[in-house]
């Protein structure tokens, strides 16, 4: 076949440095402009999409034709399964304005505290937790930041929390399917027994749970500083503890792919718990910004105080405000308002039952096919499995984030001209994210075909025994270029067991530390970016958030790789099974 291209990761004067180098640009372009020209994140994905098919033509030799359908194979793919999850998951959140019930739901949460920070915790936090479980793919955040602006979050701040929150589940995330894909590019790289989903789960569940204790307090210190550490840690500690723990028991102990759902449902309840006997000194109300800003976390200096639960009438109402009689909504309305979260739950749960699992993998639900035209040989000489394309058009979370979003139209009664009306509104809510989204995993897949990523991944194996330290830095490389942990152990699994043969590492510390390290991409992935700033009505404002949260994001990688490395020595080598 002319066209035919196949995959070389060294193409300038046979060196991968000086390729690494020119690979590396594209990545450099779009945070650049993201992060330091501020601009919109729908144009720098496409600029940076163009970069990327200069690299992948001039430098790499990869035909025009096969870079242009590599591209248009990361669009379709951008948009489904991604965008589909995403458009389907915010109309259910639109039917639930549109019928008033969100109000509804925000002053139940208030009920339980009207602690704003506390309201963080429990709902992009645990909360986020579960619906990762069961759906993953950016459904967490597209879902739990406009939950958070409902219970009166400022936009920036409501898009940074659900970001930094979507990091401890995520290795465990769409019934810990980052994990199966781990272990099956590994499993017969290395003659390492141990390469299976249920060690590598094990191996995973003893490194992020040191996330899940450091995430909620992150979290209150994005919303409230100093002041909402030192008043809510309680709380945060807590579920932090209480995920991590139940983390560690059930990815070792009872069931990989039911890890986060145990961990989220205990960590819940034990927030609410606690909150029966302990509540914070004071509650300020955070939803109104500090004169002159709408993202410093000092923005509740000066402002008004809610009493303590218990001690007023206040204290069941939103920040500053006494419900009345009317307000004070009945059990069969509260009951309403939490159905559609509970119709995904049930929705989810069903369709992952093995047996409905397996017959929806199959055709007609699901159809696979390669990409028309589309022919890329790896180093192996073996075509890229990922030029196959799957289109599980019933089973994927979009879809059945459809059939949730007709049941709760139906419970809540809106009627079909409305429940229309609001899905073809968020189309126009969310156009900037489609082009986004579809742009950077346009971006991600020529990279991905053309030898850019692995050149990148090879570039960092070649350091060797130092490799250990970086293995995290890799993981969190592949996520932040494909929003996908699974996505970055499909590119990079293989290689960090490769590599630790070669330097004589542990191949299974170094395989779960590829995972590990890229959950902490996920928050300044240009696709979660570009999903969280549309949810919150700040398209084309993406570079505000990358720049809330990319601190958070290096600041926690670099305590992965410290413990990555220390896992690696006699310090803490018995945590490897």
């Amino acid at each position: 076949m002319s066209d035919q291209f196949t995959i070389v990761t060294d193409p300038i004067a046979d060196s991968v440095g000086l390729s690494a180098l020119c690979a590396v640009l594209p990545l450099l372009t779009l945070f650049l402009l993201l992060g330091a020209l501020r601009m919109r994140a729908w144009l720098a994905g496409l600029v940076s999409l163009a970069v990327a098919l200069v690299v992948a033509i001039a430098v790499y030799t990869m035909p025009v034709g096969q870079a242009l359908l590599s591209a248009t194979e990361g669009a379709a793919f951008g948009f489904f399964p991604i965008l589909w999850i995403v458009i389907n998951a915010i109309w259910v959140y639109n039917l639930t304005v549109s019928s008033g019930h969100f109000d509804v739901l925000r002053r139940s949460m208030e009920r339980v505290s009207p602690d704003m920070r506390i309201q963080a915790i429990i709902v992009a936090f645990c909360f986020g937790a579960l619906l990762e479980a069961l759906a993953g793919f950016g459904t967490p955040v597209a879902v739990t930041v406009v939950m958070l602006m409902a219970l009166g979050f400022l936009p920036v701040r409501a898009a940074s929390v659900a970001l930094i929150a979507n990091t401890a589940p995520v290795a465990f995330g769409a019934l810990a399917t980052p994990i199966t894909t781990l272990g099956t590019v590994t499993s017969g790289v290395s003659d390492d027994t141990r390469l299976t989903t249920e060690t590598l789960g094990a191996m995973v569940g003893r490194q992020t749970p040191l996330l899940a204790v450091v995430a909620p307090l992150a979290l209150v210190a994005v919303i409230d500083g100093r002041r909402g550490v030192r008043q809510t840690w309680p709380a945060a500690v807590v579920a932090g503890l209480v995920f991590g723990l139940s983390q560690f028991a059930a990815s070792n102990y009872i069931s990989v792919p039911l890890t986060d759902i145990i961990a989220a449902l205990l960590s819940a309840a034990a927030v609410v718990l606690l909150l029966r006997f302990w509540r914070p000194v004071e509650s300020p109300a955070l939803s109104e910004p500090a004169p002159g800003s709408d993202t410093s976390s000092a923005s509740a200096a000066g402002a008004s105080m809610v009493p303590r639960r218990g001690d007023s009438p206040a204290a069941d109402s939103a920040p500053g405000q006494v419900l009345t009689a009317e307000q004070r909504d009945t059990p069969a309305e509260v009951a309403r308002a939490y159905a559609p979260y509970l119709i995904i739950i049930a929705i989810f749960s069903i369709v992952n039952i093995g047996a409905v699992k397996a017959a929806l993998a199959e055709e007609p639900w699901t159809v696979a096919f390669g990409w028309p035209g589309l022919h890329v040989l790896g180093g192996n000489g073996k075509p890229l499995s990922s030029t196959t394309f799957t289109l599980g058009w019933l089973p994927a979370a979009g879809t059945l984030m459809i059939l949730a979003g007709i049941l709760t139209a139906l419970v809540l009664r809106v009627g079909p001209a409305r429940a229309v009306k609001a899905y073809l509104r968020t189309y126009v809510e969310l156009r900037h994210a489609l082009v986004t989204v579809m742009a950077v995993l346009a971006l991600a897949y020529v990279m991905n075909q053309s030898g850019q990523t692995a050149t990148l991944g090879e570039s960092l194996a070649a350091a060797g025994g130092a490799f250990v330290f970086l293995s995290s830095i890799l993981g969190w490389i592949g996520v932040a270029v494909t929003g996908s942990d699974t996505s970055a152990n499909a590119l990079f699994g293989a290689l960090q067991v490769q590599t630790a043969a070669k330097a004589g590492l542990d191949p299974l510390l170094l395989a779960a530390a590829n995972s590990s390290g890229g959950v902490l991409g996920k928050m300044i992935s240009p696709q979660n970016l570009a999903i969280a700033a549309s949810a919150v009505g700040m398209a084309g404002r993406e570079g505000d958030i990358f720049r809330k949260v990319v601190g958070w994001s290096l600041a926690l990688l670099l305590v992965m790789c410290i413990l990555v490395t220390l896992q690696a020595t006699p310090v803490l080598s018995w945590m490897v099974p």
